[in-house]
């Protein structure tokens, strides 16, 4: 069984998506404490760019900073341009901004019922019923039987309708540090809760 599959997309994948990658990774490692489970066997949280210019280059300096203050390790991490193949082996696909959504279903329209705005997800995953989930556990299918669920759960939320404008992500790239910190809080907002819907607490 593979592990639940989730790319985040930005830009130029050194500021948000990777942000968003690492931070998904550390909240659900940090729902593991005390478990036998491995989160590298459970979630496979990794990102993409839109364009390719800073492809094989570090995490943007600040949004690296932000990562280690929050707990993270970015010093492994290499940009990276998205591809079609990303996008069809993704379970969900999380993007910064609706332009980013619009290139992902441009590349692949079979992917628009597991596409999302990242802020457009985490609202409409606050209207989702545990009750429509499949039981949680810490096994490889039961996380990911209930990773999908929650995708089709959220898609079913979303209705058809396009993501708002203040879903959009803002682009900290060149912002300074505290610009880099309101969003990470921003992506930690949709972030945490899915950990926590993904694999809940006892």
């Amino acid at each position: 069984m593979p592990p639940f599959s989730v790319l985040h997309v930005c830009m130029g994948n050194i500021c948000r998506s990777p942000m968003a990658e690492h931070m998904l990774n550390m909240a659900f490692t940090r729902r593991l404490t005390g478990a036998a489970a491995v989160a590298e066997e459970l979630i496979y949280s990794h990102s993409a760019g839109t364009g390719g210019w800073h492809a094989g280059e570090k995490m943007n300096p600040p949004a690296a900073r932000e990562i280690k203050r929050r707990g993270g390790d970015a010093s492994s991490f290499e940009a990276r341009k998205l591809r079609s193949d990303h996008i069809d082996a993704a379970d969900l696909i999380l993007t910064a901004t609706a332009d980013q959504h619009e290139y992902v279903l441009a590349l692949r329209p079979d992917a628009a019922a597991r596409s999302f705005v990242l802020a457009e997800f985490g609202r409409l995953l606050a209207t989702v019923s545990d009750d429509d989930l499949p039981p949680a556990g810490t096994t490889p299918e039961e996380v990911y039987a209930r990773g999908i669920a929650i995708v089709a759960a959220v898609d079913a939320a979303r209705a058809g309708a396009e993501p708002l404008p203040t879903d959009d992500l803002d682009d900290p790239w060149g912002r300074g540090d505290a610009a880099f910190v309101r969003i990470a809080d921003e992506i930690e907002a949709t972030v945490d809760p899915l950990a926590a819907r993904l694999l809940p607490r006892p």
